[in-house]
Order: structure tokens, then C-alpha cells, then sequence
């Protein structure tokens, strides 16, 4: 006979109570599986970006600084490599320029270069940028970039934002910001370089409207067909760092204002460097400044990276030896203007090529640049009739038209591999890589000399191109009110140091008639 369970009252309530706490466990359990999950797989995310900001050393920044895309290392290096390329232009350039030149317009060539690398800056920021690598296209025809946006690129969000430029949206793994300024210092040098060709007698005010404009209306476009990914890009023709979007812009932009503007005073065509030291100083930051000119090119810490540099160095030592052979050839010794304008002519021609060619092609190409420039300069620029200053046709544009042929010649696919698979010279058998390089040369040759002559053309409609004869008898203290030493004071004509007494004096008396006005209200 079974026994009888009897249940007192508080094992009920027992009993109650267990099977309500059991369903609402297995109903909380229900409601939060599908939160959980996600929960673990947000925590499986943030562990993964710790050990990353473990791993780079950026555990103290917050998440957003250091997103998954960057490199921080590359981020770092390009930085780095655009400071270099800042040095170039000032104090390098300035320097340089400064030297060569006579010694009463010193702070005036010094002056032109400051300027413009602050001016293009400014246009750089409020539409040269974007025109130049915007993403996507403003101008195509088909699929082929022509233009990109002139807009502003100032916004924190976008110069913030992982790098994407050119037509075809290329990617980066570093932050806008840093791209733009990157590109900007090579933006900035063109035109820097263009004014060695019209020094010692430009209107500083023309200079003032030329620079933005130029920067605007030929650099950035340029920099699009051969930089950015552009139609010339997309037929084939390369540019590694600026062999013709810099330094061909600048040649034929330099030999173009040289006509625009006119020549010197027919007393003064002739070179006359006042100061060697500041001459060997800015060659130097030139030279060495060119390892992140083109070291920076692959846009970052990459094995192109050190090659570039390597092959930059290499040709600059080749070009420099020659160019002093040549004078010592020809002139029955070597000098040190010669030397330092060697140098240049390397650094000019391996830039079309650095990071895609071998040592031995970068030693032939500083060869060639050592010798095909010195001839140009000695022997074409004086039968062109053109006052360029300081050659800067035949040590820019001559220079880097042939290295950028150079690179269709030379271009090594055991280089190029790691930059740009598959490109080839006609060496290695494409020679449609050479014959479009030369299309590169007509198209930039031809575009850029008919806008710096027109865009010259038209500022002298509202400005005079050249300087006063009266200012230039003087030069720097006629132009600026100062000048680069002391001693060319005793040597100004009296008109000239009553004229600045007089501006003092009158800017005097401006003075005091405010100050009495402000104490009358």
C-alpha cells in the first residue's frame, strides 16, 4: 500500500517559489541571448584594437586616433619626408638663389622664394588640393581624369580621414592631412624653382598675383594627369616623383616668364654668384632634403622607399662628377657652381625614375644628366635668346625631360615590383612605355608654356611685369627698403636714401596725425 505525501503549508510555499525563480532564469536567458552574442563580439573587437595599440605603442590615444587602416609608421616617415622636402624650398632654395645672384638683389631672390611657399599654401588649401587629387573626377571625358574638384580641403572630418585620391579613388594607408600637406611642399617648390629663370628683375608685385594663379591653373592640373591617376596615368605614362609635374612645369614655366617678362638690365646679363657659402649651403639641404622627395613617393615605409633613396643619391654623385668633367673639359677647370648645378641636374632627372630603376641605371641617368643639361645650357640657351637667370631651363626642364625619357628606357620590373607590378622599359621590351613617356614630355612642354605666357601676358595688362630701372639700378633697397649686408648701404645714390627718408618721414607724421586725432575725440 503506497505511502501519502503530505505538504505543510511552507513546503507550498517552497516549492512556489523555486519553479518561479526556474522560468524566470529560462526567460531572462531567452531574452538576452541574441545581446550577449553581440555583447562578446563588440568585446572581441575592442581586445583586437588594444593589441593592435599594443603592438604600434598607441595604447595611451584614444580608439579614433589610431584606426585599423593607419600606418604609423608610414604615417610617421611621410611626415618626416615632407618636412624634408619644406627644407628644400626654404631655407634651401632661398639660400641657394640668394648666392647666385648678385649681391643687391640677395633678400629680394630670398624674399620671391619665401613668398611663394607660403602663398601656394593658402591656394593649395582653398581649392589647389582637391583639383590636384580630388576624388572623384570634376572634369573627365570617359573614363580619362581631366580635373578634380577646386573645393576646399579644410574640413576635420575629412583631413582626419584615411587618404583616397585621384580619379580612380587610390587608397592610402595614412590620414588626408598628411597627404595633403605631403603634396603640398611639392607644390610649393615648382614654382620656387621657376623663379631662378626671371630673378633680378621682376615686379615682387606681379610675382604676388603669379604664384597662386600659376599654382592654381597649371600645377594642379598637371599634377592630376601624372600624379594622381589622371588620363596621362591612365594611357601608361608614369612619373615617380615629379621628373615632369615639378621639374619640367618649372623649366618650361621658368624659359616661358623669361619671356614674358624680358630681359635684365644689359649691364647685368651675366651670373655673377656673390656668395659661394650660401651657395654650397643650399645645394646641400637640396641634395640631401631629395631623400624625401623621393623617398616619400610610395607613400610610406616601404622596400621602393629606401631604393628611391638609394638611386637618388647615386645619380646626384654621377651628374655631379660629370658636370665638373664637362667644366673641366670645356672651361680647364672645376667649380663649385658647376658642381652644385651637376648635383641638381642628377637630382632632376632620377626623380621621373627613382623608385623604378636599378643602380646601375641611376648611375647611367646621373651620367647622362651630368652631360645632355651642361650642353644645353651652354650651347642651346644662348641661341634661344632668352634671359634665363640661372638656367633653369636646361637644369630643370632639359633634365627632367630626359630623365623622364630615361625611365621608359629604364624602367626594371625587378624594381618595379614592388611600386608599380608589371611596368617595364623598353630595355626589358616596352618600348610603348618610352614612346609614351615622350607623349608625357609634348603634352606638359605644351600646356605649361602657353599658360605661363598667357597667365604673364595677361597680369601685365594691370601690372608691369619688371621691376623700375630706377629700382633696379639699386635693387634690394629700392625693392624691400633692406638689405643682405651692411656695406652696400654706403654704396646707395643719394636719390635713394632720400626717397626712404622721406617715405620714413612721411610714414611719421601719419603716425603722429592719429595719435593727435585719437587724443582730440
Amino acid at each position: 500500500m503506497p505511502k501519502k505525501i503530505w505538504f505543510d503549508e511552507k513546503c507550498l510555499i517552497k516549492l512556489t517559489i523555486i519553479l518561479s525563480l526556474t522560468i524566470f532564469v529560462i526567460a531572462f536567458s531567452h531574452s538576452s541571448s541574441a545581446q550577449t552574442t553581440s555583447n562578446i563580439t563588440a568585446e572581441i573587437q575592442s581586445l583586437n584594437q588594444s593589441i593592435l595599440a599594443l603592438e604600434n605603442h598607441t595604447a595611451d590615444y584614444p580608439s579614433a586616433a589610431v584606426p585599423s587602416w593607419l600606418d604609423t609608421g608610414s604615417n610617421a616617415w611621410m611626415l618626416t619626408a615632407a618636412t624634408f622636402v619644406g627644407l628644400q624650398s626654404v631655407p634651401g632654395v632661398a639660400l641657394y638663389y640668394a648666392g647666385l645672384s648678385k649681391k643687391k638683389y640677395a633678400v629680394n631672390s630670398a624674399l620671391m622664394v619665401f613668398y611663394a611657399f607660403a602663398a601656394v599654401l593658402i591656394v593649395w588649401m582653398i581649392a589647389g588640393y582637391n583639383a590636384g587629387f580630388g576624388y572623384p573626377a570634376f572634369i573627365h571625358v570617359g573614363k580619362y581624369g581631366i580635373l578634380g574638384y577646386p573645393l576646399p580641403a579644410w574640413l576635420g572630418s575629412y583631413e582626419a580621414h584615411q587618404t583616397v585620391f585621384g580619379p580612380g579613388g587610390a587608397p592610402v594607408d595614412i590620414p588626408t592631412s598628411t597627404f595633403i600637406f605631403f603634396q603640398f611642399v611639392f607644390a610649393a617648390i615648382t614654382p620656387i624653382l621657376l623663379a631662378g629663370g626671371i630673378i633680378e628683375r621682376m615686379n615682387f608685385k606681379a610675382w604676388m598675383v603669379f604664384v597662386p594663379l600659376w599654382s592654381l591653373l597649371v600645377y594642379s592640373p598637371v599634377a592630376y594627369w601624372l600624379f594622381a591617376g589622371g588620363w596621362l596615368n591612365q594611357l601608361g605614362a608614369v612619373d615617380f616623383s615629379g621628373g615632369y609635374v615639378i621639374h619640367v612645369d618649372a623649366g618650361v614655366g621658368a624659359l616661358a616668364a623669361a619671356l614674358a617678362v624680358g630681359p635684365r638690365l644689359a649691364s647685368e646679363r651675366k651670373l655673377e654668384a656673390h656668395s659661394l657659402p650660401l651657395v654650397l649651403a643650399g645645394a646641400g639641404l637640396i641634395w640631401l632634403g631629395w631623400d624625401g622627395f623621393n623617398g616619400g613617393d610610395p607613400g610610406g615605409a616601404t622596400i621602393d622607399a629606401a631604393i628611391a633613396v638609394l638611386n637618388t643619391n647615386i645619380a646626384t654623385a654621377a651628374s655631379a662628377i660629370a658636370w665638373m668633367l664637362m667644366d673641366m673639359k670645356f672651361f680647364k677647370k672645376p667649380t663649385l657652381v658647376g658642381a652644385t648645378s651637376g648635383a641638381i641636374t642628377g637630382l632632376v632627372a632620377i626623380t621621373s625614375a627613382a623608385g623604378y630603376v636599378n643602380g646601375w641605371e641611376a648611375m647611367a641617368i646621373g651620367i647622362a644628366s651630368g652631360t645632355v643639361p651642361w650642353l644645353a645650357l651652354y650651347k642651346l640657351e644662348p641661341k634661344l635668346k632668352v634671359d634665363d637667370t640661372l638656367g633653369v631651363f636646361s637644369t630643370h626642364g632639359i633634365a627632367g625631360i630626359l630623365g623622364g625619357l630615361l625611365t621608359g628606357v629604364f624602367a626594371d620590373p625587378n624594381v618595379t615590383q614592388y611600386v608599380d607590378p608589371g611596368l617595364t622599359g623598353a630595355l626589358y621590351g616596352n618600348w610603348y612605355q618610352l614612346a609614351v613617356q615622350a607623349l608625357g614630355v609634348a603634352v606638359v612642354f605644351a600646356y605649361d608654356f602657353t599658360m605661363t605666357f598667357g597667365l604673364l601676358k595677361l597680369i601685365g595688362l594691370f601690372i608691369p611685369l619688371q621691376a623700375k630701372p630706377t629700382e633696379l639700378a639699386v635693387g634690394d633697397y629700392a625693392m624691400h627698403g633692406e638689405v643682405a649686408y651692411s656695406e652696400l648701404l654706403a654704396t646707395l645714390p643719394e636719390s635713394a636714401k632720400q626717397e626712404k627718408e622721406e617715405t620714413v618721414e612721411a610714414k611719421e607724421e601719419e603716425i603722429e596725425a592719429k595719435e593727435e586725432e585719437k587724443e582730440k575725440k
